[in-house]
């Protein structure tokens, strides 16, 4: 009964590669084969720190990490935000096309699960939105991935213990300090001490770092020792 009637959902809403928007023909295909060549992971020497895409490897940070002292402790990413893949998550974010977690997330597996396992999390925690801006939307895009990484790698999720209690606007119309500014005291924790020491955040981009900084700000506060992040995209070294 319960196949029957997902046969029938895949019937009436068939699924679509997340970068062309093409129906997939074949049941098991994540992303079509025209667009498997145009998602291509970050390659080559990538910074100790933020993941960004480096120079050569004796380019150990990237220039802004070269500048800064990050909260977290490490961080990854998977794609660099740009062409086919920037088009594709502005869809998944802003137009409702959950499905497209599927393939963000076994891409997320296939090129950082060892990186994971090393880092061996106690538990993974979503980036969190502002409650009002999540019952507009419908949903909340790392929370989305976040419970879909969980449950391939079987790593608790919480979505309880990190709290945006700010509203804030976009982050992208913002200048480095503006962002500081704007996500200045955005989170906190609902509770006073984390039990779980090892925490691994999960967000859909990665850009400036200020968004991770103050979550794992408000982490390493409440007792985590240790705070990495797994991103679908990072910006280019710049940004």
């Amino acid at each position: 009964m319960i196949q029957a009637l997902e046969e029938m959902v895949t019937l009436l809403y068939p699924r679509r590669c997340p970068l062309c928007q093409d129906i997939l023909t074949d049941k098991a295909a994540l992303i079509c084969m025209k667009c498997r060549t145009k998602a291509v992971p970050i390659r080559g020497p990538k910074c100790k720190t933020c993941g960004k895409p480096v120079a050569s490897l004796e380019t150990e940070y990237c220039p802004d990490c070269q500048k800064k002292t990050h909260f977290f402790t490490s961080g990854r990413a998977v794609f660099l935000y740009e062409k086919e893949i920037r088009k594709s998550v502005y869809q998944f974010k802003f137009h409702n096309k959950r499905e497209y977690a599927g393939f963000y997330v076994s891409e997320m597996e296939r090129v950082c699960g060892d990186e994971i396992r090393t880092w061996n999390p106690d538990v993974i925690i979503p980036i969190p939105m502002y409650k009002r801006k999540k019952r507009q939307r419908g949903y909340n895009q790392a929370e989305i991935l976040a419970k879909c990484l969980g449950k391939r790698l079987q790593i608790p999720v919480d979505t309880k213990s990190l709290v945006r209690v700010r509203k804030t606007i976009p982050q992208k119309s913002l200048g480095r300090k503006e962002r500081e500014i704007n996500l200045k005291n955005a989170f906190k924790t609902s509770t006073n001490a984390l039990e779980l020491k090892k925490v691994l955040l999960v967000d859909d981009i990665y850009t400036t770092g200020v968004t991770m900084d103050e979550a794992a700000k408000v982490l390493w506060m409440a007792g985590a020792e240790e705070v990495h992040f797994l991103v679908l995209c990072t910006g280019k070294p710049d940004c």
